[in-house]
């Protein structure tokens, strides 16, 4: 689908990256890897033909399509949610257009036997046919699955688009590419604005919904779940493994060894080389050897090793003085902002060392609920502070906080304490500011790399609860790292309101998730979190009459019911719960019927009336169509009419 062929780029003196080759097959799911600045954005871009290389040539099959969604773009403000994302279908819209114009046209004329009306026929004929084809009856369907799979609300598809952030946004520009369904889809960060239910939504459709993937990501869950290939951008090369991401970092590793031993063997050469030319330089009858020597010496072309991987490097917060018991204990918490209630009667309790996530949709009040325990915004309810809680706090807005006059090291130096300061070049290195990068002033750094500094800022403060408002959205995976094991060792409390898998795995023992309203408490880890979840998913999605039976049995002999009455006097909460789940469900199963009988209804009228003209009482298509039409209509309806009476029942 795309072919590249000895692609170089050049900004300055260095090459970005030189003599590269690769092809991108249909069914290539390819993630993009290399450390920042390795140009892998930049690869994306001359993908999509955005940006030209310096030598070499991007191929793309005929009649291949191209998706990009760039880390950030310009967004529109003047439509609503649901007007942006049909934009998508901007083909199908004019298609449709003039389908219609010609519909029009033959419905007025009256020269049956004309050629020219023959030939409007045909043409109407076959670009209805295309029309058809291109699935356009169902595109507004796909449009609201499209954005509340990406985490929209029904109620949220006519706002304004100007009335949501930028991270809302950049979902409806997602949401735009995949409803373009392109051959090749280009994605820059897609998961550093989504929830872990939408990351996995996305999951699934790019596994079923598209033919070519490439993709940037620091989410390693996220590529693992969606890549079959990797192509890792290091030391001006790419590097193409026909494996997923953990099994690259086994076959790198392996190979960084190779590396290691053969540019260890050619500095020995070398260093031969070079020791026999400086003994026999000034011997007369050594003097072909030596010259042979000079010339094997210039041949040699240098081995280079990928860079050193810092991941390993340990990195402990500052010791800090013990907190009591329960740091955070909240007792009825509720905050509302005018008729708007994010959450109410939040009742929960934090205790000392332990690690807990904060998880949800965007918008539930994750950062809500920080903002309370933090005393920024007033709440009802009670909520308390442990005795002795020194808390250490990243906002999503922290990296706004810093100096700006002040360079990278001086802003670490400031911060730092003890011992820690004797390491705070190895610290810079892990997270990115290695080299002359630690001697930038705050001012001239990029918002990531902002962030970035003021995580290791947070790092090296002596706290006993530290609280991280998505700590992770510009790390890469080695900082990932590094910054999770050092919450690991933290002999503190901590919350983290995140949405990374990878992260999070191993990392807390208890989740909190938040929405409707209400905030929930599930024991355990992210993955026994999401998986009970999923399973609760499963449960929901069987059969409607399969759960409705056990309602059905409500009618059942005295006998009978006698005989369910001991297992039923053991239904648990959670069996409860599950119950009202599936009542829910079944409620929207009816809606939906209700949603399809009146889109049914409304084709129906249509076709009654082009039959109702002349011109087209014969025509046998349209004639079939609208059995079609009328035989589903009827099985909706009664389909509806069971569905509305078990669900009564059930509520009953």
């Amino acid at each position: 689908m795309i072919s590249v062929e000895r692609l170089k780029v050049e900004f300055g003196a260095k090459p970005l990256f030189s003599d590269v080759s690769f092809v991108i097959n249909e069914r290539d799911r390819i993630a993009l890897t290399g450390k920042n600045g390795a140009g892998k954005s930049t690869m994306l871009k001359i993908l999509c033909g955005l940006q030209k290389p310096t030598e070499g040539t991007v191929s793309v099959s005929a009649g291949s399509t191209i998706g990009y969604l760039p880390q950030v773009m310009t967004l529109q403000d003047d439509t609503t949610v649901r007007e942006e994302a049909r934009k998508a279908f901007a083909a199908v819209s004019g298609l449709k257009e003039r389908v219609d114009r010609m519909s029009d046209e033959l419905a007025e004329r009256t020269d049956y036997d004309s050629p020219e009306y023959m030939a409007l026929v045909e043409r109407f004929t076959r670009e209805h046919e295309r029309y058809m084809m291109m699935g356009a009856e169902g595109y507004e369907a796909d449009v609201e699955r499209t954005l509340t799979g990406l985490g929209f609300r029904r109620e949220d598809l006519d706002r304004p688009t100007a009335e949501f952030s930028g991270g809302w946004r950049m979902r409806i520009e997602l949401a735009k590419i995949l409803l373009e369904r392109p051959d090749v889809l280009l994605l820059d960060e897609p998961t550093n604005h989504l929830d872990i239910e939408s990351i996995q939504w996305l999951e699934q459709w790019l596994a079923s919904g598209a033919k070519a993937i490439v993709l940037v990501s620091h989410d390693r869950a996220f590529i693992n779940n969606v890549t079959n290939r990797t192509l890792e951008i290091s030391c001006g090369r790419v590097t193409d493994y026909r494996v997923k991401y953990d099994e690259y970092v086994k076959l790198r590793a392996e190979r960084r060894e190779q590396q290691l031993r053969a540019y260890e063997n050619q500095q020995k050469e070398i260093a031969d080389i070079k020791d026999f030319i400086e003994r026999f330089r000034y011997k007369p009858t050594k003097a072909v050897q030596v010259q042979s020597r000079i010339k094997q010496l210039e041949k040699i072309v240098p081995i280079e090793v990928d860079e050193v991987d810092n991941s390993a490097m340990h990195l402990k917060f500052p010791p800090c003085l013990r907190s009591g018991d329960y740091p955070v204990t909240c007792d009825g918490v509720g905050k509302a902002y005018g008729a708007h209630t994010v959450f109410s009667n939040v009742t929960l309790t934090i205790r000392r060392g332990e690690k807990v996530a904060f998880v949800g949709r965007n918008g539930e009040g994750k950062s809500t609920l920080v903002k309370c325990i933090m005393g920024e915004i007033p709440f009802t309810g009670t909520l308390k502070i442990g005795h002795n809680v020194q808390i250490g706090y990243f906002a999503q807005n922290q990296a706004q906080l810093l100096d700006e006059g002040l360079t990278v090291f001086q802003t670490i130096d400031d911060a730092a304490k003890g011992d820690v300061r004797l390491r705070i070049n190895d610290i810079l290195g892990a997270f990115m500011f290695g080299g002359e990068a630690s001697e930038k002033r705050v001012k001239v750094l990029s918002g990531g790399e902002r962030s970035r500094l003021a995580m290791i800022r947070l790092l090296l403060e002596p706290v006993n609860l530290l609280i991280l408002d998505e700590p992770t959205n510009h790390l890469d995976m080695r900082s990932k790292d590094v910054l999770k094991e050092a919450i690991r060792a933290f002999d503190g409390t901590a919350i983290i309101v995140s949405h990374d898998r990878e992260f999070l795995d191993g990392l807390v023992s208890k989740v909190y998730e938040f929405g409707g309203g209400r905030v929930r408490e599930h024991l355990g880890g992210i993955y026994d979190f999401i998986n009970s979840k999923q399973a609760d998913a499963r449960r929901a999605d069987d059969s409607i009459d399969a759960l409705l039976c056990t309602a059905s049995r409500q009618d059942a002999p005295a006998a009978e019911k006698q005989d369910s009455e001991p297992s039923a006097g053991k239904a648990d909460y959670m069996e409860r719960k599950e119950l009202q789940k599936k009542i829910r469900k079944a409620e929207k199963a009816v809606e939906e019927t209700e949603k399809t009988i009146a889109e049914l209804e409304e084709r129906l009228k249509q076709l009654g009336m082009k039959l109702s003209e002349p011109e087209n009482a014969s025509d046998i298509r349209l004639v079939d169509e609208y059995s079609d039409v009328k035989r589903l209509l009827d099985e909706q309806v009664e389909r509806w009419e069971r569905l509305a009476e078990e669900a009564e029942r059930v509520k009953n």
